[in-house]
C-alpha cells in the first residue's frame, strides 16, 4: 500500500515538475500580463506547449495519457517530448529508493523528515531539468528548498537527538561546499562556475552537513561529471570552453550522500582499520 501511494504521488509530482519547469522558462520570455496569468504556476491552466490548447482532464493523467496519445498532442498532433514520461518515472524511482533506504526511522519525526525529503527531491528534479536544458538554477526554487531543507534538518535532529551536532555539521557543509564554489566563482569571475551553483551549494551543504559528507558530495559530483563528459570531449562534441551543467551532478551526489553517505564513509574507514 505504501509503495502504491509513493508510485501515485511520484507520478503526480513528476507531472507537476514538467509543468513547473516549462512555465518558469516561458515566464522569462513573456512580459505581457495576460500571458503571465496563463503561465501562472498556481492559477494557470495546463496547455500544449506547441498549440497552447488547454488540456482536458483526460490529457493530464501522468504517464497514462502520454501512452494513450502515443506521445502526441490530441489537438495539434505534434510530438510530446519524451521528457514528460521520463521525469514522471524518475520521480517514482527516486521516491521508492528513498523509502527503501531512508537512513532514519519512518515514524514520528523521522517520518515527517521523509515526507519533507520527498518535497526536496521534487525540487531537485526540477532544478536538474532546468540546468540541463537552459543552464538555469532559479532562486525561486533554490531559496524555498533551502528553507525546507532547514526544517528537514531540524526534524532529523529531533528524531536522532543530535540537534547541536547536526546544526554545526550544516554550517561546516555550507562553508565547505558553497564556500569552495564561491571562491572558484570569484577567482574565475564566473567562468569556471556559475552563481547558481554557489547558491545550490549553500542548499546542499545545509542538507548533507558535516565535513566528511560534504567532501563526499564534492568527490561524487566531480567524478560523475568527469566520467559523463569524457566521451563527449573524446568525440569532439565538447570543447575546453564548452558550458556544462554541474547542478545535476551535484544533486545526484547529494541524493547518494543523504541516503547512503554514512555507509559509504564507514566502508571507506574500514579499508584502513
Amino acid at each position: 500500500m505504501i509503495l502504491l501511494v509513493l508510485i501515485i504521488l511520484g507520478l503526480c509530482l513528476g507531472s507537476f515538475v514538467n509543468a513547473l519547469v516549462w512555465r518558469l522558462h516561458e515566464q522569462t520570455k513573456s512580459n505581457k500580463k495576460n500571458k503571465s496569468k496563463q503561465l501562472s504556476i498556481l492559477h494557470g491552466r495546463s496547455m500544449c506547449p506547441d498549440c497552447r490548447h488547454k488540456l482536458a482532464p483526460i490529457d493530464l493523467i501522468p504517464l497514462i495519457s502520454w501512452l494513450m496519445l502515443r506521445g502526441k498532442c490530441r489537438y495539434c498532433h505534434k510530438s510530446i517530448s519524451i521528457q514528460y514520461p521520463l521525469i514522471e518515472v524518475l520521480t517514482v524511482i527516486l521516491f521508492v529508493i528513498s523509502y527503501n533506504y531512508w537512513p532514519y526511522t519512518l515514524h514520528g519525526y523521522g517520518l515527517a523528515a521523509f515526507i519533507i525529503w520527498l518535497a526536496i527531491l521534487t525540487g531537485f528534479i526540477a532544478l536538474v531539468v532546468l540546468d540541463i536544458r537552459w543552464f538555469w538554477l532559479p532562486d525561486r526554487i533554490v531559496y524555498p528548498l533551502s528553507i525546507i531543507a532547514l526544517v528537514d534538518i531540524l526534524l532529523i535532529s529531533l528524531a536522532t537527538h543530535k540537534l547541536s551536532s547536526n546544526l554545526i555539521g550544516s554550517i561546516f557543509g555550507i562553508l565547505i561546499i558553497s564556500g569552495s564554489f564561491y571562491l572558484l566563482y570569484v577567482l574565475s569571475k564566473g567562468k569556471w562556475i556559475g552563481g547558481g551553483d554557489v547558491k545550490l551549494g549553500f542548499l546542499i551543504g545545509l542538507l548533507v552537513g558535516g565535513p566528511l559528507h560534504s567532501l563526499l558530495v564534492l568527490f561524487l559530483a566531480s567524478t560523475t561529471g568527469t566520467i559523463s563528459a569524457l566521451p563527449f570531449f573524446i568525440s569532439g562534441k565538447l570543447k575546453r570552453n564548452s558550458l556544462l551543467p554541474f547542478g545535476p551532478f551535484l544533486i545526484l551526489a547529494t541524493i547518494i550522500t543523504v541516503l547512503f553517505g554514512a555507509s559509504i564513509i564507514q566502508w571507506y574507514k574500514n579499508l584502513y582499520t
